[in-house]
């Protein structure tokens, strides 16, 4: 298990954990990121990233990109 922000672009990868305060995991849902789900990084700028999660493409920061585990 790593954080989302070490895996390589294009990789699609599997939701393990979702880390965080209550309403930061709370957020993270609503954007589609739960267990069990595939995330897939387009691409990354100074750490941001830029994933597709159930087929719609989200910008997150490193920050939260550290707490999704995959």
């Amino acid at each position: 298990m790593m954080p989302l922000m070490l895996a390589g672009i294009g990789e699609e990868n599997i939701i393990r954990k979702v880390g965080g305060k209550p309403e930061v995991k709370k957020h993270l849902e609503n954007l589609g990121f739960v267990v069990g789900g595939t995330v897939k990084i387009i691409s990354e700028t100074n750490g941001n990233l830029i994933v597709s999660v159930k087929e719609a493409r989200v910008a997150i920061s490193k920050e939260m990109a550290a707490k999704i585990m995959v």
